[in-house]
C-alpha cells in the first residue's frame, strides 16, 4: 500500500486512548445503517428546509474537523487492511473492507450535505472511489467463499492491487476537497469587504493551516500568502493584522509559502509594519513571529530571501525596540526568537546588534522574571549572546552588563516539569551558555570573572554528572570546551584528577570518559 499524502490530524494519535475512542465512537457506530439513512431525505417536500437546518448546525471548522477525523479513520483502516492481508486473515480483511466502504460513503454524504456545489472532477472521483470500494468488498467476499490456497494466492494480488487503487482515489479525493475548502475561504477573503466575514474566513484558514505542512502547501499554492498580505496592506483591516500575520507565520513554514512571500514583497511589508509605531504591540509581535518563522535556521529554503538583507537593519532595530518595550513574556519571546534566528541568517546582524546596545537590553530583560519567564525565552537570549560572542567588542559589553553572572546562572538551568520540549530547551540553554563562556573567555577579563563566580566547579559537575546535564552529549562537549578554555587562564582552579581526565587528554577521549562514567560528585 503506497503511503498516502493525507493532511490528517495526526496529533489525534497522541491523545488519551479512551478519549480517542470516545471521539471516534460517534463516527463508527452502525455506520452501515447511517450510510443508508444519510442517502435518503426524510421528506421530499421538506428537502430544501432540512438541508438548511443541517447546514446551519456546523461552521466551516466543524465540517473540516469532521472530514479530517473521518479521513484519519479511513486511512488507518486501509493500513490495517494491508497488514491483515499480509497475514491472510480473510475474515478480518472482509469485515474491515465493509467498514471502510461505509465510512467512505458516510464521509462523502456528510461533506455533500454541507457543500452547495462541487466541481465535476470531484463527482467523478467520488464515483470512481465508491465503485472501487464496492469492487473491493466483492473481491474480499469471494475470497471468504473459497478455501483453495492456490486460488486465494492468485486472488490476493488482485485484492492488493484494488486496495492500492482505493488508497490512491481516496488520497486524491481528500486533496481535492481540501483544495476546494481553501479556495472557498480565500475567495471570501479576497472578495468580501465585510470585516466580520473576512475575520471568520481568516480564522478558518488559520485552523486549516494548523492541520500540518500538507495543508499549508495547498493554501500557499492557491494564493493564500498573496491574499493575506493584501489584507496587511489595507488600513481598513488594521484590527485583523495580528490574526492575519499569525496565519501567515503558519503557512510560511513550507517552501511554497516562502516563494509566495518573496513574490509579493512580503519582507518589505513586514518591515513597514514593524517600523510603524502606530500599530499595536500585538501586531508588532505577530510580525516578529513571521520573521522568526521565515529566518528559522531549521529551514533549508531561506537562501532566496534576498530582499531580507536590504531591510535587515530596520527590522533588527524594530525587534530590539520591541524586546526593550515588551509588556509580556510572550511578546519578548517572539521578538527575541526573530533576533536569534537573524543572527544565524547573517553575521552582519551581530554588528548591528552591538551598535544598538542589544546586549545591555537583553541582559536587563533577563533580570525581569515577568518578561524572561521560561527556558524558551532564555534559550533565545543565550543564542543571541553566543552568536554575538564571536565579535571581540562583545566581551566588554558582557562584563558591563554583568553578563557572566547570567551565563553562570544559565549553567544551572533545570526543567521544572516532565515536559520534553521544556527539558530540551533547558539543555540548549546549558549548552549555549557554555559555548558563550568558551568564546568570551579568550578575553582575560571575562575569564577572570568566570573563575571568581565558580564557573569551573560547575562545569566539572556538568561533565561528571549525567543527570545535571540531562544526559545531553551536546552539553557535555560544550562544557569540556569551556572548561579547557578557563583552565588555560586559571590552571590553579582545577584539581589534578580533573586536569588529567577533563583537560589534558584529547577532547574526544575526555568525552568518552565522561559518557561512560558512573555519576560522581567529586
Amino acid at each position: 500500500l503506497p503511503s498516502l499524502s493525507l493532511p490528517s490530524s495526526m496529533h489525534l494519535i497522541q491523545v488519551d486512548s479512551v478519549q480517542r475512542w470516545m471521539e471516534d465512537l460517534k463516527l463508527m457506530t452502525d455506520c452501515e445503517c447511517m450510510c443508508i439513512l444519510q442517502s435518503k431525505p426524510i421528506s421530499i417536500e421538506k428537502e430544501e428546509q432540512n438541508e438548511l437546518i443541517l447546514s446551519s448546525q456546523y461552521n466551516t471548522c466543524d465540517n473540516l474537523q469532521l472530514l479530517l477525523k473521518r479521513a484519519w479513520i479511513i486511512s488507518t483502516e486501509l493500513t490495517r487492511i494491508a497488514q491483515k492481508l499480509e497475514k491472510n486473515r480473510w475474515q478480518r480483511v472482509h469485515s474491515m473492507t465493509v467498514r471502510v466502504n461505509c465510512h467512505v460513503r458516510s464521509m462523502m454524504n456528510e461533506y455533500n450535505t454541507v457543500t452547495r456545489s462541487s466541481p465535476e472532477e470531484m463527482h467523478q472521483l467520488e464515483k470512481l472511489l465508491v465503485d472501487k470500494c464496492s469492487e473491493f468488498t466483492a473481491f474480499t467476499e469471494r475470497c471468504l467463499q473459497t478455501e483453495d490456497e492456490e486460488i486465494l494466492k492468485s486472488m490476493k494480488s488482485c485484492v492488493n492491487e484494488t486496495l492500492t487503487t482505493v488508497a490512491q482515489y481516496f488520497g486524491q479525493l481528500i486533496e481535492l476537497v481540501l483544495t476546494q475548502e481553501a479556495q472557498s475561504l480565500l475567495r471570501q477573503i479576497e472578495l468580501s469587504g465585510s470585516l466580520c466575514v473576512t475575520e471568520s474566513a481568516i480564522s478558518s484558514l488559520f485552523s486549516l493551516a494548523q492541520e500540518g505542512a500538507h495543508l499549508c502547501r495547498i493554501i500557499a499554492k492557491e494564493g493564500g500568502v498573496v491574499a493575506l498580505f493584501k489584507i496587511c496592506r489595507q488600513d481598513c483591516f488594521r484590527c485583523l493584522y495580528p490574526q492575519t500575520l499569525r496565519t501567515l507565520a503558519s503557512i510560511c513554514c513550507v517552501e511554497e509559502g516562502m516563494h509566495q512571500l518573496e513574490k509579493v514583497d512580503g519582507i518589505l511589508c513586514l518591515a513597514d509594519i514593524l517600523t510603524d509605531t502606530s500599530h499595536s504591540e500585538a501586531t508588532h509581535a505577530e510580525a516578529a513571529a513571521v520573521i522568526a518563522q521565515i529566518t528559522s535556521p531549521h529551514l533549508t529554503f531561506t537562501q532566496h530571501l534576498s530582499n531580507f538583507l536590504e531591510n535587515m537593519e530596520e527590522i533588527v532595530t524594530a525587534l530590539v525596540k520591541l524586546c526593550q518595550e515588551a509588556s509580556s513574556g510572550e511578546v519578548f519571546l517572539l521578538a527575541s526568537a526573530a533576533l536569534a534566528n537573524i543572527t544565524f541568517f547573517d553575521t552582519m546582524a551581530c554588528e548591528i546588534l552591538l551598535q544598538l546596545n542589544a546586549v545591555k537590553i537583553l541582559l536587563a530583560a533577563c533580570s525581569d522574571k515577568c518578561i524572561v519567564d521560561t527556558p524558551y525565552s532564555r534559550d533565545q537570549v543565550v543564542t543571541i549572546l553566543a552568536n554575538m560572542s564571536v565579535l571581540d567588542q562583545c566581551a566588554s559589553e558582557i562584563i558591563q552588563g554583568n553578563g557572566v553572572q547570567l551565563l553562570m546562572e544559565m549553567l544551572f538551568e533545570k526543567c521544572s516539569s516532565g515536559n520534553a520540549a521544556e527539558a530540551a530547551a533547558c539543555e540548549r540553554v546549558q549548552q549555549k551558555s557554555a559555548v558563550t563562556l568558551a568564546r568570551l573567555s579568550r578575553d582575560p577579563e571575562v575569564a577572570e570573572a568566570a573563575v571568581k563566580l565558580s564557573c569551573i566547579p560547575r562545569l566539572i559537575k556538568l561533565c561528571r554528572s549525567p543527570t545535571e546535564r540531562n544526559n545531553s552529549d551536546s552539553v557535555l562537549v560544550a562544557c569540556l570546551a569551556a572548561l579547557r578554555r578557563l583552565a588555560i587562564m586559571s590552571p590553579d582552579g582545577l584539581e589534578d584528577s580533573d586536569f588529567q581526565q577533563l583537560v589534558k587528554p584529547r577532547l574526544v577521549d575526555s568525552f568518552l570518559l565522561c559518557t561512560n562514567m558512573e555519576e560522581s560528585f567529586v
